[in-house]
């Protein structure tokens, strides 16, 4: 049982749309992710996915749709609604997804990260 320090971890990387394992809990991980732009539209047809902003501002886009998020807020994406995220500058937020969840769902792309590994 450590106390994980949002900042400091955010500290120990720059790259943007690459989540970090920071926790487990019952099989879903907790993950931090820098985030700058727009990302690609995608779904987790069997997963719910939780963003979290930390730092910042980001939209959600849903095909009928658009959420603001603002610092202290969050989501929950349903398994199997398409989504993309996007900023209009860099943003600090955190992921609550099960373990199984793919990156960008069974999209491939250059932005896909399955390498995510524990900070």
């Amino acid at each position: 049982m450590n106390v994980v320090n949002l900042q400091q971890k955010f500290s120990l990387f720059s790259d943007h749309w690459h989540p970090r394992i920071i926790g487990e809990l019952n099989g879903q991980l907790v993950k931090i992710a820098k985030i700058q732009g727009e990302f690609i539209w995608h779904s987790h047809a069997n997963e719910d996915e939780l963003f979290m902003v930390i730092e910042g501002q980001m939209w959600i886009d849903f095909r009928d749709k658009t959420v603001a998020l603002n610092p202290g807020e969050l989501i929950v994406v349903p398994g199997g609604v398409e989504h993309r995220p996007r900023t209009e500058g860099e943003v600090k937020i955190m992921l609550f997804e099960p373990a199984s969840t793919l990156h960008t769902g069974e999209v491939e792309h250059e932005l896909t990260k399955n390498d995510q590994k524990l900070i």
